[in-house]
């Protein structure tokens, strides 16, 4: 399933080998997840064994969507090759011979074997050799990691002019890899996919100062105006706590409804309840949610829908009213009348003046 690494004949089974190029070439610029990979790939490799996203993902405790990552960095590294099947499930990873950096430009040659090359043998923790200083620009994280990520947001390829943002964001910006990732989520999760608008925050947060995830976090919640109109929408001035937010998050992002749908769900909460206003307004939108609402109309159709049901039970409820007061009615000998053994009889009802008239005209 992989192909060759470097390995010499003339040393134990115990050991495995790693090209002095990577060491000090590729190493320094790869983060941990992406090194213990890298490693254990040839581990299983010198002792010939198959390995999968799985294992990799059990063996150090990432996951899988982690372990795909690192392996698509070094794929783009050009250290390894994976192989699809027609469902792009990965088959097989093949361990690429290592050149150093600065031929790569001029491509692989096939014909260049490792086994020409300098080869360690790693029997405990590999140490780098001192590397020459490098400006901060050169000594961030490669973004080629962050790029596939950003693929995997958006769910597209970039164009040439997102991935320069991507860079200008991280590096001129001094973004660290954890922050870039949440600005990318903050983006998608609000339905705002246009680079211009990532790029605008990006520069916000800058000179706001903010570093962190926690800080971008505390920021988006005291400014955005969505969240503002949501929580006054509902009668609250508050600022958004923690799980405040967690709901509107999921309504906006998990259940897509636009601000629209969110403020009439709002107005319907406040007209019905005075507690629990969130959970109510939450309870409104899953259900719409289900129902597949996405507008104004169609909360329409479903409002006409319930009113002709309601209807519908009420008369039913009506008819079965009015026949069980005529069961009720056929009951009773007369209503109001108390029974007893001289009227358990239908008694007869007189017209005395009829009566007496045919008297006289006797």
């Amino acid at each position: 399933m992989m192909g060759r690494v470097t390995i010499s004949s003339n040393c134990g089974e115990d050991s495995t080998y790693v090209s002095n190029i990577f060491i000090d070439e590729y190493m320094q610029d790869a983060n941990d997840a992406q090194i213990k990979i890298y490693l254990f790939l040839l581990r299983m490799m010198s002792a010939n064994l198959p390995t999968s996203v799985e294992a990799l993902a059990d063996k150090f405790n990432h996951t899988e969507s982690d372990v795909i990552r690192a392996l698509k960095y070094w794929e783009k590294k050009g250290l390894i090759s994976l192989e699809y099947d027609g469902s792009q499930n990965l088959t097989g990873i093949h361990m690429e011979d290592i050149v150093a950096q600065q031929h790569r430009r001029y491509g692989r040659r096939r014909g260049d074997s490792v086994q020409n090359q300098a080869a360690a043998q790693v029997v405990a923790p590999a140490v780098p050799a001192p590397a020459p200083a490098k400006t901060a620009k050169a000594a961030t994280t490669d973004v080629s990691n962050l790029l596939f990520i950003a693929e995997q947001y958006f769910g597209r390829t970039l164009t040439s002019t997102e991935m320069q943002t991507i860079c200008y964001i991280h590096d001129d910006l001094a973004f660290s890899d954890d922050l870039l990732d949440y600005l990318m989520q903050y983006c998608v999760d609000n339905h705002k996919k246009d680079f211009r608008y990532m790029e605008k925050v990006a520069i916000n947060w800058n000179q706001q100062g903010i570093k962190t995830p926690k800080q971008a976090r505390a920021e988006i919640f005291k400014h955005d105006s969505d969240f503002i109109a949501i929580m006054k929408a509902l009668g609250m001035e508050n600022s958004p706590t923690e799980k405040e937010t967690n709901f509107i998050l999921k309504w906006r992002g998990e259940l897509g409804f636009s601000m629209d749908i969110i403020l009439e769900a709002c107005d319907r909460t406040v007209m019905a309840t005075q507690k629990g206003r969130l959970k109510y307004c939450d309870a409104i939108l899953r259900s719409w949610h289900e129902k597949k609402v996405k507008t104004r109309e169609d909360i329409a159709k479903l409002d006409a829908n319930f009113t002709a049901d309601l209807a519908k039970k009420r008369s039913k409820a009506s008819i079965s009213s009015i026949d069980t007061k005529l069961r009720l009615s056929e009951s009773s000998i007369r209503s109001g009348v108390s029974q007893n053994r001289f009227n358990q009889f239908q008694q007869n009802t007189y017209d005395f003046a009829e009566l007496e008239k045919k008297l006289l005209d006797n």
